[in-house]
C-alpha cells in the first residue's frame, strides 16, 4: 500500500524525467568555440546569449549558469550580458580532458522557467609555449681512442610538449673536429640525432671532448633546449714510457750513507691505468759492480746507495736503466746514467815529528832549529792541501824547507825565569769543506843559565836599634831574590868592609851568609854611636858568580838610661847647698836657681822641676821648666830663720829617671845685695873653680874626639877606589861633617851658669839658648858662637859677651 508521502516522490521523479527528456531533445545540438591557450584572465570568449539566441534581459532571472563537465573551472558566463570569459589561464599541455593532440572543454548552459541546456566545446589550441627539454642536461659517451672514423653513436632526442610545427624540428652541435651529427625523423615524426665521429682520437692529446647539443622546435619565434655531450676518450697502448732526460750524469760523494737518494728517476706513459703503470730495472749492460753498490727500486725509480763509495776505489758508474709499461702489449723506454763520485775531505792530515831538541839553554841563539815536522794529507785537490801553523804569542817561528817539510826556529829570545817551558802545538789544517785539522803537542823545556843577578827587595835599608842591646841581637833579614835555578840560585851574603874611626864593620856587625840575617857584635850606646852606614853585597853560586848590594842605614835608638845629672847650685857628693839671703828680699826675688843636665835624647832629657819637701810651702814657688826658686811673699818675724828645700829634677823618660838637691837657705839681718839684684858677673869670678875645670874637661875630651872623627872621615875619602868595585857613597862622611860642625860650635867656658844656659844644645852651628838669661846681664866665654845673636864687647879673649836688651 503507498503512503501519501510516498506517492507525492514519485508523481516528482516522474515529472522530472519528463522534462529531461524535453530538454535533452531540444539542446542535441552543440555549440562549438577555438580559442589559445594561455589567455588572460577575463579575456572574453564569446557572447552566448547573441550564439544562442536568448534574451539577455532575461538571463538573470532565468538563473542561468555554466557547468563544466568534469572539469576545473577556467570560464564562467556573465549573467548580465551573457559573455563567457576567462577565470583561469588554460595550459593545454596540462588538459584534462586531453585525448589526443587536441584539447577540448565540455560546458553546459543551464537556464531555467523554462528550463533549457545547451551544450558548449571549447577547443584549446596550441601556442609555441615551452622549448625542447633533454631528459638530462648532460650526455656521457665513452669512446675508445682506437674507434676508427664513421662511428655513429646514438644521442637522447629532446621532448616539446607543444605539438604539430612547435614541437622538435631539428638538432645543432657545437664545432667540432671530431664530431658531427645527423638528424633522424621517426615514423610519428619525431626527431632523433645520432653523433658521427669523423677524426681519429687520440686520448693523450685530449681525452674528454665537451660538446653542445641543441634542439630547435618549428614554432614562431622559435624556442631551443640544450643539454652537454661529454664524450670520454678510452685509452689503449700507444705509447711507450720516457724519462725526462736520455742521459743523467749526477755527483756523489764519497762516504754518503748506505740509503741515501742518489737519483729518483721519473718515466712518463700517456697512456692511462695499467698503461701507463711503469717498472723499472737495470738493463744487461749494467755492471754487477754497479749493481751491487746501487740499489733501483722497480716501482718508484729511486736509485740508493746500497755499498759503501770510496772515491779512491771506484770514481764513476755507468748504467742503463729501462721503464716498461703494464699495458697488454708492454711497451718500453730506456735512459743512461753516469754517477761520478766526488772526493769528500774525509782524511785528517797527519804530523809526523821527524826531530826534536830538548832541552836547550834559555840563551839559545836566534834561528836556531829546534824540531823538523812533515804532514801529509791522503785527499785530493783542496782536500790534500794542508797548511801547518802554531800559536802566534810563541817566540818561535815555521820556515817550511821543503814540500811538507818544515823547521821550528827560535825567532824571539827565550827567558827560563818568565817562561820556563813552552807546550809547541802543531795545527795542521785542509783546505777541504769543511776543512780537517790535527795537531801535535811538543814540550820544549828551557834550562837555566846564570843571567840574573841577585835582587834585594829594597835598594836601601833603615834599621833602628835600641841603644843597650844585647850582643848578637837579630837586626833584620836582608834576603835577596835570584829568579835562577840551582847554583846559579845560591846567595852567600858579605858585609862589605869599610873602617870608621879605626873601626870596621865587620867588628860591629854580622850577617849569615846562607840566610842574610843581620847581628849585632856589641852593645850600643846612643850618646857614642847614633848611625851607621855601610853595605851588604848579596853574590850567586853561578859561573861567572853575579852579585848586587844594598845600603844598610843603622840608626840607634836613645833608651832613657841617664839620670838627670844637678850642676847648679853645685855641691859635693851627697852634701847639702847652703844658701844665704836676706830677710828683706821682696816678693818674687830669686833665691836660687837648680839646672841639671841630661845626656840622653831630647825627648828623653826634658826636665822639669818640682819641689820634694819645702818648710813653708806659702813662702817659696818653683819654676817647673827653668828651676828658679822665688819668694812667693816677704819674710815675717814669724817665719823660721832656716828654710830646708828638696828639689827634685825629672826626665821626660819611660820610665822617668830623677836627681835631688837640698837646700839649706838661712836668712841675714845684714844688709847684704839680693842674688835677684845682682845684674853683672864680677869679672874676677875665679874661672878655675872645681866646677869649671871638670866642665872644661869634659867638652875638651868631646872636641878631641870630633876632631879624631873628621880628621878619619877626610882620610877615607881621600883613599882611592879599589880597582875590583866601586863603593856607593858613604853617608859617614856626612855625619862627620855635622860632627865636625857640632865640634866647631862647642863652647869652652869657665862659667858653669853659663854653661847651664848655653851648652845644653848645638845645633847647626849655633848656639841654642836653653834657659831664660837675664836681660843686660854679662858673661865671659872662650869663643863666640856663630848665629847665637850674642854681641862681643871686647876685642881682645875672652870675650865679654853682652846679650841683646
Amino acid at each position: 500500500m503507498r503512503t501519501p508521502v510516498t506517492m507525492q516522490v514519485y508523481r516528482r521523479y516522474v515529472a522530472l524525467i519528463v522534462i529531461y527528456s524535453i530538454v535533452y531533445h531540444a539542446s542535441a545540438s552543440v555549440t562549438h568555440y577555438s580559442i589559445p591557450e594561455e589567455m588572460k584572465e577575463g579575456s572574453v570568449v564569446a557572447n552566448l546569449a547573441t550564439d544562442l539566441g536568448l534574451d539577455v534581459k532575461t538571463l538573470h532571472n532565468r538563473k542561468m549558469r555554466l557547468d563544466i563537465i568534469g572539469n576545473k573551472k577556467y570560464v564562467d558566463v556573465n549573467k548580465e550580458t551573457g559573455e563567457l570569459y576567462i577565470v583561469e589561464k588554460i595550459d593545454r599541455e596540462h588538459c584534462p580532458t586531453k585525448m589526443s593532440a587536441s584539447c577540448y572543454l565540455k560546458l553546459e548552459v543551464i537556464l531555467e522557467n523554462p528550463l533549457r541546456i545547451f551544450n558548449i566545446e571549447l577547443e584549446i589550441l596550441d601556442i609555441n609555449d615551452n622549448a625542447p627539454q633533454f631528459r638530462r642536461d648532460a650526455i656521457h659517451l665513452d669512446i675508445s681512442e682506437a674507434t676508427p672514423v664513421g662511428e655513429r653513436f646514438s644521442l637522447s632526442n629532446a621532448v616539446d610538449p607543444d605539438i604539430g610545427t612547435n614541437s622538435v624540428k631539428t638538432y645543432n652541435l657545437t664545432k667540432s673536429e671530431h664530431f658531427n651529427i645527423e638528424v633522424q625523423t621517426g615514423r610519428d615524426g619525431s626527431k632523433s640525432a645520432d653523433l658521427i665521429l669523423t677524426k681519429t682520437l687520440d686520448r693523450e692529446q685530449q681525452a674528454v671532448h665537451n660538446l653542445i647539443l641543441t634542439a630547435v622546435d618549428g614554432g614562431t619565434p622559435a624556442r631551443s633546449g640544450t643539454a652537454s655531450v661529454i664524450v670520454h676518450v678510452l685509452d689503449t697502448n700507444d705509447n711507450a714510457p720516457a724519462f725526462d732526460k736520455a742521459n743523467y750524469n749526477i755527483k756523489i760523494m764519497e762516504n754518503s750513507p748506505i740509503g741515501s737518494l742518489v737519483i729518483h728517476l721519473n718515466a712518463t706513459d700517456l697512456d692511462e691505468g695499467s698503461n701507463s703503470d711503469v717498472t723499472y730495472s737495470y738493463s744487461l749492460y749494467t755492471s754487477e759492480k754497479t749493481q751491487e753498490t746501487f740499489h733501483l727500486n722497480p716501482s718508484t725509480g729511486e736509485i740508493t746507495v746500497k755499498g759503501m763509495l770510496n772515491y779512491e776505489d771506484f770514481k764513476i758508474y755507468d748504467m742503463e736503466v729501462i721503464a716498461t709499461d703494464k699495458g697488454a702489449t708492454a711497451l718500453s723506454g730506456q735512459c743512461t746514467i753516469k754517477i761520478v763520485v766526488e772526493d769528500m775531505n774525509d782524511n785528517h792530515p797527519e804530523i809526523s815529528i821527524k826531530s826534536f831538541q830538548s832541552p836547550v839553554n834559555e840563551n839559545i841563539e836566534l834561528d836556531t832549529v829546534i824540531a823538523v815536522v812533515s804532514v801529509s794529507d791522503k785527499d785530493s785537490g783542496d782536500n790534500g792541501v794542508v797548511d801547518l801553523h802554531i800559536p802566534d804569542n810563541m817566540p818561535f817561528k815555521l820556515r817550511e824547507s821543503s814540500d811538507n817539510y818544515y823547521e821550528l826556529v827560535v825567532s824571539e829570545p827565550l827567558d827560563r825565569e818568565k817562561v820556563p817551558e813552552y807546550d809547541v802545538t802543531f795545527t795542521v789544517t785542509d783546505r777541504g769543506s769543511p776543512p780537517l785539522s790535527d795537531n801535535e803537542t811538543m814540550t820544549l823545556e828551557l834550562l837555566d843559565v846564570n843571567d840574573n843577578v841577585p835582587q834585594f827587595p829594597q835598594s836601601f835599608y833603615t834599621i833602628r836599634v835600641m841603644e843597650n842591646n844585647a850582643p848578637g841581637a837579630l837586626l833584620s833579614s836582608l834576603t835577596a831574590f835570584d829568579p835562577d835555578l840551582h847554583e846559579n840560585q845560591y846567595l852567600v851574603y858579605f858585609i862589605l868592609e869599610k873602617e870608621i874611626a879605626n873601626t870596621s864593620m865587620s867588628m860591629l856587625f854580622s850577617i849569615n851568609p846562607e840566610n842574610g840575617n843581620l847581628y849585632a857584635l856589641k852593645t850600643f850606646d846612643y850618646e857614642i854611636e847614633k848611625e851607621f852606614l855601610f853595605h851588604i853585597e848579596a853574590r850567586d853560586s853561578g859561573s861567572p858568580p853575579l852579585s848586587s848590594n844594598v845600603t844598610v842605614h843603622i840608626i840607634i835608638v836613645d833608651q832613657n838610661d841617664n839620670a838627670p845629672v844637678i850642676v847648679s847650685p853645685w855641691r859635693a857628693h851627697g852634701s847639702v847647698v847652703e844658701e844665704k839671703i836676706p830677710r828683706s828680699t821682696d816678693k818674687g826675688s830669686l833665691v836660687a836657681k837648680v839646672i841639671a843636665l841630661d845626656t840622653d835624647s831630647v825627648h828623653n832629657s826634658r826636665i822639669t822641676y818640682q819641689f820634694l819637701q819645702v818648710t813653708d810651702a806659702t813662702l817659696f814657688s818653683l819654676d817647673q821648666y827653668n828651676g828658679e826658686i822665688r819668694t812667693m811673699r816677704m819674710f815675717s818675724y814669724r817665719d823660721p830663720r832656716h828654710q830646708r828645700l828638696v828639689v827634685v829634677a825629672k826626665d821626660n823618660g819611660e820610665p822617668a829617671l830623677s836627681a835631688t838637691v837640698t837646700i839649706k837657705l838661712s836668712t841675714m839681718e845684714t844688709a847684704v845685695k839680693a842674688y835677684s839684684d845682682m845684674t853683672e858677673v864680677p869679672l874676677e869670678y875665679d874661672i878655675f873653680s872645681d866646677l869649671n875645670l871638670y866642665l872644661v874637661i869634659g867638652l875638651g875630651s868631646v872636641s878631641f874626639l870630633l876632631l879624631i872623627t873628621i880628621l878619619v872621615t877626610i882620610v877615607l875619602k881621600c883613599q882611592k877606589p879599589k880597582p875590583s868595585k866601586a863603593a856607593p857613597p858613604c853617608r859617614n862622611s856626612v855625619i862627620s861633617e855635622r860632627n865636625s860642625t857640632i865640634a866647631d860650635s862647642t863652647l869652652v867656658s869657665n862659667d858653669a851658669y853659663w854653661y847651664s844656659l848655653f851648652l845644653a844644645e848645638t845645633r847647626k852651628g849655633k848656639l841654642v839658648v836653653r834657659q831664660p838669661v837675664p836681660k843686660g846681664s854679662r858673661y865671659i866665654v872662650s869663643s863666640i858662637p856663630r848665629g847665637t845673636g850674642l854681641t862681643d864687647t871686647s876685642d881682645s879673649a875672652p870675650s865679654t859677651l853682652q846679650y841683646p836688651k
